[in-house]
């Protein structure tokens, strides 16, 4: 449990709250009412994932210039899905999600995440398995921000492509493929089940290929600029 001088930090016990409360109220809608509450459940992402970015100040509030940043990137990894829509799963926006979690860290990659998977899907179309795609999204940049914090693993290229094709080919590709389970398989079995996760293999690697592909030519160059802003306006890892 976070502690700060000797007590637990309560800002971080929230935050940690917001994590499981999204997954838990994402699985219930899909049991209960088939997913079609998904603008309420997406929306309530965005709105938990954003206090959670906001917990990270503790008693101040988010940096007017760190939010520009944060919404500057976020319109890139919307550009980066939507620019590539001829092509299935060859997408850029997973990488750019990464990207923003190593330089900024593990909430702002999850609000990151969460609203690309949102915004985009006003153009790829709205559905039950939006929040799913929100959470997802949201997770890689949230294990991002972890993986690569100050004082753990340091954000090279071959470590982001390493990092990249593992959370989408196993944390993105798995809350995918179980959304897939929960809406379009009727009696759910074993056999079901693993039939839907072995056909999803060929989609979450031509995914997972292209974040590689991406980051290995993104990657540093973006995040040496961000740290750059980091370090000039004073913006701290949350």
């Amino acid at each position: 449990m976070p502690r700060a001088n000797g007590k637990i930090n309560i800002y971080s016990v929230l935050s940690i709250l917001s994590y499981i409360l999204i997954p838990s109220a994402i699985v219930v809608s899909a049991i209960v009412n088939e997913g079609r509450r998904y603008y309420i459940i997406s929306m309530g992402i965005i709105i938990l994932s954003f206090v959670t970015f906001a917990l990270g100040f503790e008693k101040k509030r988010p940096q007017a210039k760190e939010l520009t940043v944060l919404a500057v990137l976020t319109a890139l990894g919307v550009a980066g899905r939507v620019a590539f829509y001829m092509i299935p799963q060859f997408k850029a926006s997973a990488a750019v999600i990464i990207i923003t979690a190593a330089a900024f860290g593990s909430r702002s990659g999850f609000l990151c995440g969460a609203t690309v998977g949102f915004i985009s899907n006003f153009f790829f179309g709205q559905g039950p398995w939006t929040p799913w795609q929100m959470f997802a999204f949201g997770a890689v940049g949230f294990l991002a921000g972890v993986v690569f914090a100050p004082g753990r693993v340091k954000a090279t290229r071959i470590g982001l492509c390493i990092y990249g094709f593992l959370s989408v080919f196993i944390v993105y590709g798995f809350i995918a493929d179980t959304s897939s389970v929960f809406m379009f398989t009727q009696n759910i079995t074993v056999k079901t089940v693993l039939a839907t996760y072995a056909s999803g293999v060929v989609f979450n690697l031509i995914h997972a290929g292209a974040t590689v592909i991406f980051l290995a030519v993104l990657g540093m160059p973006l995040i040496k600029k961000l740290d750059r802003v980091c370090i000039k306006y004073g913006i701290d890892k949350q």
